[in-house]
């Protein structure tokens, strides 16, 4: 089922290769501070942060880019297969192209899910400069709990409107939603692993989990701190009651958390 996705005020399009990629970019309204580069979840693109991105450049001042992946939104639709590299793909290839595309020198990411080890690897490969990193649920390996998950959301997306509601925001519904949950499931998918690129980090990290999630426990953020050595300092705000979705469930919390992350930043405090 294809449906035409929602609308987004100020969207604008930019070539990496051969794909166009739909993106928001606000001004800075502080100088000297580095941009904040949005990466969604699996399932995600533009419209479906919602006033998340707005609200975290109104506290920060800084210069605010959001982009739909390729396949997600109204980007360019996938144009092969998706592999058990996608998100390698999406952080040392995509991302790059797109830094220098729209003059990214210095940047926040800012992810969640997906979106949050597509951070990690990109941060972690060391060829690119990334002045700090805020990830919400990530994942560095696959967990048991994950894969009950995405099983879940697969009976869920098989006996409800789901495909329609997801249908309001992608061109695709159903390509978006397979491409996640048939790769994640996947036999290959299951040795799928990144705290390689942990220790590589170089950049101050907030890390934020809901220890309600349904998909990750808190061994992913053990991962973060455990590993993550090089980084000057690695901060954790663990959510009770909170879901896989912190900027949604707790929105305030995040929020007040980023900007005191990014001001801290602009400070250059080294402690761990």
């Amino acid at each position: 089922m294809t449906r035409r996705h929602e609308p987004v005020p100020d969207l604008h399009v930019v070539g990496v290769g051969a794909c166009r990629l739909e993106y928001v970019d606000l001004p800075a309204a502080v100088a000297d501070q580095p941009a904040l580069v949005f990466l969604h979840e699996g399932l995600g693109c533009i419209g479906m942060w919602r006033g998340f991105p707005d609200a975290v450049a109104e506290v920060t001042g800084c210069r605010t880019v959001v982009y739909s992946r390729r396949g997600y939104g109204g980007s360019d639709p996938f144009d092969a297969p998706r592999t058990p590299r996608y998100l390698h793909d999406e952080a040392l290839e995509v991302l790059p192209v797109l830094r220098g595309a729209l003059r990214l020198d210095r940047v926040v990411l800012i992810g969640h899910s997906d979106g949050a080890s597509i951070a990690l690897i990109h941060a972690g490969a060391g060829r690119w400069p990334v002045d700090g990193l805020v990830v919400m649920a990530p994942h560095e390996f696959v967990e048991g709990v994950t894969l009950e998950g995405i099983s879940a959301a697969v009976r869920d997306w098989e006996a409800t409107d789901r495909a329609s509601r997801l249908g309001r925001y992608h061109r695709d519904p159903e390509q978006v939603f397979r491409a996640w949950s048939d790769t994640w499931l996947s036999p290959a998918f299951r040795a799928w692993n990144i705290e390689n690129y942990l220790p590589a980090i170089r950049c101050p990290i907030l890390a934020v989990q809901g220890e309600a999630d349904g998909f990750a426990t808190m061994a992913q953020l053990d991962a973060i701190a455990a590993k993550a050595i090089a980084a000057p300092w690695v901060e954790q705000l663990r959510l009770p009651g909170c879901g896989h979705s912190p900027h949604r469930d707790r929105q305030s919390e995040v929020v007040d958390a980023i900007a005191q992350f990014v001001r801290r930043l602009r400070l250059g405090s080294t402690s761990r």
